[in-house]
């Protein structure tokens, strides 16, 4: 470990690259696998497809499992009276939360529907402090937004600021380093100095624009860091579900929302695999200890998660809040704005790969970490993310292509049966769908509109759309995300369009 370490002291550049080059390489290596392993070793490609659908079978099980009794604990912690069991705190009054929300180009009615969503918060509003971070170069709109905003908002929380971030050399345009100039613009000097906040008390949450927090979450936060004598090294996460706008999107979108929203529930429950995403909290002292967010990087939770982690020498970790953070599906103006949107929203999230680069340098770099915890953090992140794009094309076409492509190997007992045993425990699988439905059906909002019976009978038969939809939502962006990452060109920040 100390040469590998003195290495990558000697060659910070070079050991990036190898690092950046990797999951691209790791992807199409086993993409295209199938195709020339066919010929040249058929029996190794059906050994690794058999294994890859027996992996598959264990994860849709556990997403399946987990995904209902994280439908049960929402259930559960939506009825509890959060506020009743923070008053048993003698300090609780001395609690904050910053609500830090970065904004580009969003409509002015989903930002009035988040800001009205923490206006209906059930923890005192005087303690919850709002940030709305616009970008300078949005212009004249943001600003007449900021304005609108304040008026209508201003007097209901505890402080209501507007931040315009400009374009700073060196940044990358984005969430991350939008949330990191709103924080030191505004925390230290405005909340902070002037004792409007204990940073010892106070939380400091990162909030997407289009996200609505369930109205107990910030009292629920709340209990959960005065019951904490670990809460400066935790973060804490909501259910992150896709389903403001699930009735206006195209069914494909709509399939994805669904399986999106479940596969959340099913993280929130593992423990051992929670990182935070998209909306989440943590503690002010932390965040603060670091230098707030990165301003070089796009995706910026994983990053947070992992800078933090390092930096505490592997003793910060995320714990679930059994709450809803509800989001928009990508939606646009027309039917193919829909679809582009949705697939750079998708790019955009696989983009968290060029992380990957940061956790494995760092774990070599870190010390004191045990060696344990830093190998599993790093397999688990290498499974999320190297295997992104590779999910569709090993289930989809891999048992097919060894006795298509080699004749003599599929006159033999193993290249008979591989397509056969492949699809019967990807058949046992489709078990999780059924689950899949049943939470998605209780945890999606009614429909605005009265559904007719087909309609009805026809909704649950979306999720047909998947083996399409994965391809072009999922598997596709992934790979595109991990090509541009080997060639060195990164990624810049595209905004997802919204309509109101």
């Amino acid at each position: 470990m100390n040469s590998l370490k003195r290495y990558f002291l000697r060659h910070p550049i070079r050991t990036r690259r190898a690092l950046e080059i990797l999951p691209g390489s790791v992807s199409w290596f086993l993409i295209l696998f199938p195709l020339w392993g066919s010929l040249l070793i058929p029996e190794v490609v059906a050994v690794y497809i058999i294994a890859f659908t027996v992996y598959w079978l264990y994860k849709s099980l556990s997403v399946a499992v987990f995904s209902l009794i994280g439908h049960f604990r929402l259930e559960a912690s939506q009825k509890f009276d959060w506020m009743e069991d923070v008053a048993v705190f003698p300090d609780w009054e001395k609690i904050h939360h910053i609500v830090v929300i970065p904004t580009f180009k969003e409509p002015e009615g989903t930002l009035i529907k988040t800001l009205e969503a923490l206006s209906s918060q059930t923890y005192p509003l005087k303690k919850i402090h709002i940030i709305l971070s616009f970008e300078e170069r949005e212009g004249g709109a943001g600003k007449q937004k900021a304005k609108n905003l304040t008026s209508e908002f201003g007097k209901k929380f505890g402080t209501f600021h507007t931040t315009f971030h400009p374009d700073l050399a060196g940044e990358v345009k984005g969430k991350s380093s939008n949330s990191a100039w709103a924080a030191k613009a505004m925390v230290e000097p405005e909340l902070i100095k002037k004792g409007i906040v204990d940073v010892r008390y106070a939380s400091i949450t990162s909030h997407d624009a289009d996200a609505r927090l369930h109205p107990n979450y910030f009292a629920a936060l709340a209990y959960y860091f005065l019951d904490n004598p670990h809460r400066y090294r935790r973060f804490w996460q909501p259910a992150v579900m896709f389903y403001n706008n699930i009735w206006r999107v195209p069914a494909p979108i709509r399939a994805l929302a669904t399986v999106w929203s479940v596969v959340h529930l099913y993280i929130l429950c593992r423990r051992d695999r929670l990182v935070n995403f998209s909306t989440y909290s943590t503690s002010l002292k932390l965040l603060k200890s670091v230098g707030y967010w990165d301003t070089d990087v796009i995706p910026e939770d994983y990053r947070i998660f992992f800078k933090t982690y390092f930096a505490t020498k592997g003793k910060v970790s995320v714990d679930p809040i059994y709450l809803s953070a509800t989001m928009d599906a990508a939606q646009s103006s027309t039917f193919w704005k829909t679809m582009l949107n949705q697939y750079e929203q998708v790019k955009r999230w696989a983009w968290g790969v060029a992380d990957d680069q940061f956790v494995i340098r760092q774990a070599v770099l870190v010390d004191g970490i045990p060696l344990k915890d830093n190998i599993l953090r790093i397999l688990r992140l290498m499974e999320d993310h190297f295997l992104w794009p590779v999910n569709w094309f090993a289930l989809t076409l891999g048992a097919l292509l060894p006795p298509l492509l080699n004749p003599t190997f599929s006159r033999t007992v193993i290249g008979k049966t591989l397509p056969q045993v492949s699809s019967g425990i990807l058949t046992i699988s489709l078990v999780a769908i059924l689950i899949v439905l049943f939470v998605d059906a209780k945890r999606r909002p009614k429909s605005p509109k009265k559904i007719s019976l087909m309609g009805k009978i026809i909704q649950p038969f979306e999720l047909l759309l998947l083996p399409v939809v994965g391809f072009f939502f999922n598997a596709l962006p992934g790979l595109d995300a991990h090509t541009r990452l080997m060639l060195g060109r990164y990624l810049e920040y595209r905004v997802t369009e919204k309509v109101e």
